[in-house]
Formats: C-alpha cells, sequence, structure tokens
C-alpha cells in the first residue's frame, strides 16, 4: 500500500523528519530513521536522510504502513469558549503582523498534551486575531509559569525566532520568590541537569546568571537570566542551590513547601531580542499573587513604578 502527499509553500524548506511529525503524527526519531533507510518513506522516489529539507511540490510516498495503528493522528484539538478566547486575547501585550506577544497566565499549557488540553496554540487558533493565519509556538514556558511569550504568525517568522532562541539571541528574565536567603547578591550558577529521554540519562551543562532583588531571613527575590535553555533550568537550580522556589511542586523540599500558597512564583517577567537591525523589549506585569506574596514576605521590587 502507497500513501502519497506533496509538500506544499508552507512546508518549503521543513526538515522531512519534522514534516512527518507535522503533517502525519508524532512518530518516534527511531521509526522515522528506520523507515527512511528500509525506503519505506521516500522524497520524489529516492531515499534520503531524516536531515533532507523539503522544497515546494516534493511528493513524498509512504510504503506498506499500517495506518491506522501507527501513522493516524487521533488527537482531538481542545475547542475554546468565546468567553476563554477573549481572557486571552485581553493578555496580548503587542499584536503585529508576524507576531503576538502576550502575558501569559499560570496553569495553561503552551500546547495540547495528554495531561494537558487547555493549550494557547488551540485557542489562538479560533481568535479572529489569527482568522488568516496559524499559530506557533517558538519557545517554552512552563505551564505554571506565567509571564511574556511569543506566538509567530506564520512559518518564516517561527523559523526566524525559533533560529534565535537556538543561537541564544533571545534574552530573557525572569523573577522568583524563592525560600530561604540566597547568600550572594549576584553571580553565576554553573550546573549539571540530568534529564532521562525515552529512558535515557541526559546530562546538560545549564548556565544563568542572577542578582538578589531583595531578602530577609526567611526567602528571597530573585532575577535570573538563563543562558542555557534547559528544561526546567531555573526551577532545578534554585533547587540545586538550596532555594526552591514557592508553589513549585516538583522541585521543592515537601516539609517547607507545604504553605497555603498553590501559584508558582516564577515570572517570565521581560524577553528582548532584535530582527533586522530593530530591538524588541516586552515586559510583562506581575500577577496580582505574586505583588501579593512579595507584600506578605516584605520584599521589594526595585524596578517597578
Amino acid at each position: 500500500m502507497i500513501k502519497s502527499f506533496n509538500v506544499d509553500e508552507t512546508c518549503s524548506q521543513m526538515r522531512i523528519d519534522r514534516w512527518l511529525r507535522f503533517k502525519i503524527c508524532k512518530m518516534p526519531q527511531s521509526l522515522i530513521e528506520k523507515s527512511l533507510r528500509n525506503g519505506k518513506i521516500k522524497v520524489n522516489q529516492k531515499k534520503v536522510k531524516s536531515s533532507f529539507k523539503l522544497n515546494k511540490n516534493d511528493k513524498i510516498d509512504l510504503y506498506n504502513f499500517d495506518f491506522k495503528e501507527k501513522i493516524i493522528n487521533k488527537k482531538v484539538n481542545f475547542q475554546p469558549t468565546n468567553k476563554i478566547i477573549k481572557e486571552n486575547e485581553d493578555l496580548i501585550i503587542d499584536n503585529n503582523e508576524n507576531f503576538v506577544v502576550l502575558n501569559k497566565s499560570a496553569g495553561i499549557s503552551v500546547q495540547g498534551g495528554t495531561k494537558s488540553k487547555k493549550n494557547l496554540i488551540d485557542i489562538f487558533a479560533q481568535s479572529e486575531i489569527f482568522r488568516n493565519e496559524k499559530p506557533y509556538s517558538v519557545h517554552r514556558l512552563d505551564k505554571e509559569t506565567s509571564g511574556v511569550f511569543l506566538i509567530a504568525k506564520n512559518r518564516e517568522t517561527a523559523q526566524l525566532l525559533t533560529s534565535l532562541f537556538r543561537l541564544r539571541k533571545v534574552h530573557k528574565t525572569y523573577l522568583a520568590i524563592c525560600h530561604g536567603e540566597v547568600e550572594k547578591n549576584s553571580g553565576e550558577w554553573n550546573d549539571k541537569l540530568i534529564r532521562y529521554d525515552n529512558g535515557k540519562k541526559l546530562i546538560e551543562e545549564a548556565r544563568t546568571s542572577y542578582k538578589v532583588l531583595d531578602k530577609n531571613s526567611n526567602c528571597s527575590f530573585v532575577e535570573m537570566k538563563p543562558i542555557t535553555g534547559r528544561k526546567h533550568q531555573l526551577r532545578k537550580q534554585l533547587y540545586a542551590a538550596g532555594h526552591s522556589i514557592y508553589g513549585d511542586k516538583k522541585y521543592s523540599n515537601k516539609l517547607i513547601n507545604n504553605s497555603k500558597n498553590k501559584n508558582l512564583m516564577l515570572h517570565a517577567y521581560q524577553i528582548r531580542f532584535m530582527i533586522n537591525d530593530k530591538k524588541y523589549t516586552y515586559r510583562a506585569l506581575l500577577p496580582k499573587y505574586f505583588n501579593e506574596m512579595l507584600k506578605t514576605k516584605r520584599l521589594n521590587f526595585p524596578n517597578s513604578k
């Protein structure tokens, strides 16, 4: 059985492995690699590598796949109500022809998954702002983290912004309220973080510069600028330093993090980057619960106005 597809303009210069996950389903990379080697996936009737970049009108043939079991993506997109769409549109900081910037609320995922259906991409896909466009996620922000977030409006901008993030040309600033008094008022954390990918142990270098904005004997208000971009980097590094973030249920000492507060006190405060010699800087106001925690803990925000 052969199933054939033609590449449209929106997927030009996309890698074949990414095209398969984007257009067909989230196949494991190992299955893609094996199928390409065995000739079960061909481009213009030729074998290619997973890094092969497609062009408009390329023909992709899939041979002898059990589509019902292996390929068909049964994911059902989240269907937001008009109220949910309006609530998230009201969080927009900037809306231009290429991307949207918003102050993301805590408790909402960027993309849908097995544990989280409600997500920003599905919400904005139904928004009038994206009537003739498609929302593209270009970076990560944890579900429980609030703050500045970018959504691209077209593939070209998505690729550009993704490249800027990968090349570390996007500069982000986070704010956190953490347990205990951070001893040094500024410095850089350098850690070897461990994570697992399909059972494989990975050790990754993580670097973050930080500055203590205010502190007392019980807690600290810290500004952080990640140099690397590892998953849960800031949360892991503060936990490793003995100063877990208030509200962090994953990286914390449960004996000290059992307060009534349920919110993760981590906020993406600022983002800076440059496109075609034009500088972009966006800041996201702190959530009400974050300001209330600062007040309760008697911490001052010197940059606030």
